[in-house]
């Protein structure tokens, strides 16, 4: 059983579907290759209304329910800091989608990430607005815990480049209209907004500033919770879907839209198309960091449970990160089928999925490199261009 332990209702519901089509694309290609350790896999959705007040009886009611729980997937930074502690203490490897710093230099034993910590997006994000000749900077972020996460090091970052704080406005996410924050940016006059508030708030609040600017949209730049069939869906029928193309733009982690981990992706989540409802242009899933990158989780743990002939976390766990990181010898593969193959040979392996290498470090982390994201016109995600580690740390604060 592997766990999507995510919002699936509130105001961040969108990010559990995410996720979850991730689960049912990956294990439905690992259970057609032979299971993890013979295993058959299947997906389970636990839904933490991304409130750690409910996420925290949602997860032990998980754990005293579930007897065959091998992994678990999502865990939000509305939830992390409050779920940690209890996935760990019961011993089952977590690949959490967590940005929250406090994850950077705290270790837990069966916590594990392959995204960046929020604190680099937001460095991401400057680096966006410098590459388009933005001066003048406007924040409007979600008042949940894991959008406001940004804000902090985004401002920063932006004195740090010697840009301008013009506006830093909260977003109540149950709120239906949002024109005193909206008047109060566009009579900053920002160059650009950076951004972050899922559910419906993003798509009125980009409305009522278009209407506010004389009908013209102020340019966005979006987390990578903005690459988001959901995301895209609410906010391209609000603002229109020929004006978001043209004045949004999103960092988001490098992943590999060809060769042959990414056809493997694709084709194990285009075969469960239609099994996550009704949430936007599907396509989006293709490059959305969670649906990514929880592939790659799910496919380094089930290679672990075959190479340690065990769906034990506490046993798996030590080969997963050798599969991760590779041992001297290994061979690279891109898929589980491939890996499966690989292992029945006699042979090691280094699983190297759509989102590129990884490499753990003592706290478990593994990011990569960002690209430039932007939607076009029918929704699907192009990649403009990308950012270099010098250029982050030219932005970096402290």
């Amino acid at each position: 059983m592997v766990a999507d332990v995510a919002p699936f209702t509130g105001t961040d519901a969108a990010l559990g579907p995410t996720y979850l089509a991730s689960c049912y694309g990956a294990t439905a290609a690992i259970n057609a290759n032979g299971g993890a350790d013979g295993h058959k896999l299947s997906c389970k959705q636990v839904d933490t209304r991304g409130d750690p007040a409910d996420a925290v009886p949602a997860v032990r009611q998980m754990f005293a329910s579930t007897s065959n729980l091998a992994l678990i997937i999502g865990v939000t930074s509305d939830e992390a800091a409050a779920v940690v502690p209890v996935i760990n203490a019961n011993k089952v490897v977590v690949f959490g989608m967590t940005g929250q710093s406090e994850f950077d230099h705290q270790h837990f034993d069966y916590f594990y990430r392959l995204v960046p910590p929020d604190l680099e997006e937001s460095y991401a994000m400057v680096v966006i607005a410098q590459n388009q000749k933005y001066h003048k900077i406007a924040l409007a972020f979600g008042n949940d815990i894991g959008s406001q996460t940004f804000v902090n090091p985004a401002i920063a970052s932006i004195k740090k480049a010697g840009m301008t704080l013009v506006a830093n406005e909260t977003l109540d996410l149950t709120a239906t209209t949002f024109r005193t924050e909206a008047e109060k940016i566009v009579s900053a006059h920002p160059d650009v907004i950076f951004t972050e508030a899922l559910g419906a708030a993003e798509a009125s609040f980009l409305s009522e500033v278009q209407q506010l600017n004389g009908g013209k949209m102020i340019p966005v730049i979006g987390t990578s919770a903005t690459i988001s069939p959901a995301w895209y869906k609410s906010v391209a029928a609000a603002v229109g879907a020929s004006t978001l193309s043209k004045n949004f733009l999103a960092d988001n982690l490098v992943v590999e839209t060809s060769g042959p981990a990414y056809s493997a992706f694709k084709a194990a989540l285009e075969s469960i198309k239609g099994k996550v409802g009704n949430t936007g242009n599907f396509d989006t899933y293709l490059t959305a960091p969670g649906s990514v990158h929880l592939y790659d989780g799910i496919n380094l743990a089930a290679l672990a449970m075959v190479q340690s002939k065990s769906t034990n976390p506490s046993v798996y766990k030590a080969d997963m990160e050798k599969i991760a990181n590779g041992v001297p010898g290994a061979t690279v593969v891109n898929s589980f089928a491939q890996g499966v193959a690989a292992l029945k040979a006699g042979k090691q392996v280094r699983y190297e999925g759509p989102g590129g290498p990884t490499n753990f470090d003592a706290y478990h982390d593994s990011t990569g490199l960002f690209q430039i994201n932007m939607y076009g016109p029918s929704g699907n995600v192009k990649v403009t261009g990308s950012i270099s580690p010098q250029q982050l740390r030219a932005v970096t604060a402290g």
